[in-house]
């Protein structure tokens, strides 16, 4: 590796793209092109990375595996921070099969910590915790570290483990000062925010409150029957009943869980699950066969009395009832969460992400756009949506830890 090549790698692990760029950006070797590559994907230039990594994969493909399978994960980080979610799933298990034959345990570390992301993006949580089992080794560098730790953190607060989640983050946040990277020093105190920032509001008959995530899960550790408009769960001491799937039988949940302890009118529920105004006899024949489903889906939790008036909610063992909701009621706010970190999605990856069809992703963000709500960029298969950035404050890239070629 010659002078410039190694000064431009240095730049890059410090987290420096321009001073990079100032030893490389007229080059074409393949080396150079290679930290070009990754200098433009930490500018935000994503196309033009992608590009320029694949002409050095091609370049070293014939005589040099290990900078050959160490620009295939660069690549994979870039469609990470792009939001290609099906590339790198592709990619990075062959890619990390070769690093670790040839000893680079440290790229081989990266490699396996961006399948964790990957998973963890696509909401494959027990799978991504599985490649968070094993510990890195002592030896890779801190910036790796502070990545696992950044993860593992992410995996708690999606598992509703605070007490995990903020000792990850600790020890993510002095990692990442070790490491002196800005990008990765932003993305940990983003997370923190994350975590203490309100996560639902809880509604007890008329009062509703704000409650972070350590709150959501200390009422999740009590005695209460939970009905959970967050996730279209109905818990009971660590017993969830599963709703989401069934989106009627959640409603009426939700709606006798509002009322309690008092019922709900036949004529309420009617109107306000199944969107009818005027009601007739099929209707109310309708409403009981959902009821009977929904009694015999929260069989042992809670019971669901017919009253002369409708039915009420009778949670087991005399317990009382509080309702989870979202901070913010909106219709598109699992949308809106997503594109809340500032990066650019397309409309295939959020459907992976959410589990949802892409069509009603589609529909959904024209919608929004047409409200002004997100913006995009591109046209066809390489059109990109973003939340509206305020003026004159760019996209901050939240990238892990650069790739350096060492």
């Amino acid at each position: 590796m010659d002078e410039h090549i190694a000064a431009a790698a240095r730049a890059l692990a410090c987290g420096d793209p321009l001073g990079a760029l100032n030893y490389v950006a007229l080059r074409g070797d393949t080396p150079a092109l290679a930290l070009r590559g990754i200098a433009m994907a930490q500018l935000g230039e994503f196309a033009t990375s992608r590009r320029l990594l694949r002409r050095a994969a091609h370049g070293f493909a014939r005589h040099d595996p290990v900078a050959h399978a160490r620009c295939i994960v660069a690549e994979a980080e870039v469609a990470l921070a792009a939001r290609d979610l099906v590339w790198p799933a592709q990619s990075l298990p062959g890619a990390q099969a070769t690093l670790l034959a040839y000893n680079d345990h440290r790229n081989a570390a990266h490699a396996r910590l961006l399948q964790a992301r990957h998973l963890l993006i696509t909401n494959r949580l027990s799978e991504a915790e599985e490649v968070l089992r094993k510990p890195l080794s002592p030896t890779v560098q801190s910036a790796l570290h502070a990545t696992r730790e950044l993860l593992v953190a992410c995996i708690a607060m999606r598992r509703l483990r605070t007490r995990t989640a903020h000792d990850a983050l600790r020890r993510a946040s002095a990692l990442a000062r070790e490491a002196g990277i800005p990008a990765l020093e932003a993305e940990v105190m983003h997370a923190i925010e994350a975590l203490n920032a309100p996560a639902a509001r809880v509604v007890v008959r008329d009062d509703e409150q704000l409650i972070s995530l350590a709150g959501v899960e200390a009422l999740h550790a009590s005695d209460r029957l939970i009905i959970d408009a967050c996730r279209h769960s109905v818990y009971v001491n660590g017993n969830r009943v599963p709703l989401a799937s069934r989106p009627i039988l959640f409603k009426l949940a939700f709606a006798l869980g509002r009322a309690w302890p008092c019922d709900t009118t036949r004529a309420q529920l009617i109107g306000e699950i199944f969107r009818i105004r005027h009601i007739d006899e099929s209707h109310k024949a309708r409403l009981r066969v959902e009821m009977g489903r929904l009694r015999k889906a929260l069989r042992g939790l809670a019971d669901i009395t017919a009253t002369t008036r409708g039915f009420m909610l009778q949670p087991s063992a005399g317990r009382a009832v509080t309702l989870l909701a979202r901070p913010i009621e909106e219709t598109h706010a699992p949308l809106l969460a997503l594109l809340a970190d500032g990066d650019l999605w397309s409309s295939s990856a959020m459907a992976l992400a959410l589990h949802m069809p892409q069509r009603n992703v589609q529909r959904a963000l024209r919608l929004l756009a047409q409200a002004g709500r997100v913006q995009w960029v591109g046209q066809g298969r390489a059109r990109r949506w973003m939340m509206p950035s305020l003026p004159g404050i760019t996209t901050i890239l939240l990238l892990p830890a650069p790739l350096p070629f060492n």
